[in-house]
């Protein structure tokens, strides 16, 4: 014969009321899981070249940006720094870069704002080249400014 204990079954009722209200907050935690993953697209998407790149804004002009974590500093072509605002004159290109296609001059500036996919910083550092580039780079100067970026490879995702 089986006998039970009323004060058994009640504690062995609370416990399974416990875990079963604690495996449906689990599904719906996983549910909000999810939905904060598609909120967490990639910032910047990967292109059918390889490269990531970033439409920009250097202070409030819309620039397209190859991402480069290679880069130590946000480094602008001249016609980019232009089309931005950023003025530099001759005696301003007081550094040399040295590329792959040998050594070039650059000015040091700050750039009052520069964003990319909705994260929003001022006072970057950056040189612009006195010569031509393939494109603009997004470089360490921002990249590091960031509290976190994540590549998949879908794309990138920057956190402010």
């Amino acid at each position: 014969m089986i006998r039970i204990d009323p004060r058994s079954a009640v504690v062995f009722a609370a416990a399974l009321a416990t875990s079963l209200a604690c495996a449906g907050a689990l599904r719906w935690m996983d549910g909000a899981g999810e939905a904060q993953a598609a909120i967490a697209a990639p910032s910047v998407v990967r292109s059918a070249d390889g490269h990531y790149w970033a439409e920009a804004m250097v202070d409030g002009r819309p620039m397209r940006m190859l991402v480069d974590t290679g880069a130590s500093v946000v480094t602008l072509s001249r016609a980019d720094a232009e089309k931005a605002g950023v003025s530099v004159g001759a005696h301003d290109f007081t550094r040399t870069l040295n590329t792959a296609s040998g050594p070039v001059k650059a000015a040091p500036v700050i750039l009052p704002s520069l964003a990319v996919a909705g994260v929003r910083l001022t006072s970057v550092e950056a040189l612009v080249v006195d010569g031509d580039m393939p494109a603009s780079l997004l470089g360490m100067s921002y990249l590091g400014r960031l509290s976190g970026f994540e590549a998949r490879p879908e794309g990138l995702t920057f956190k402010g």
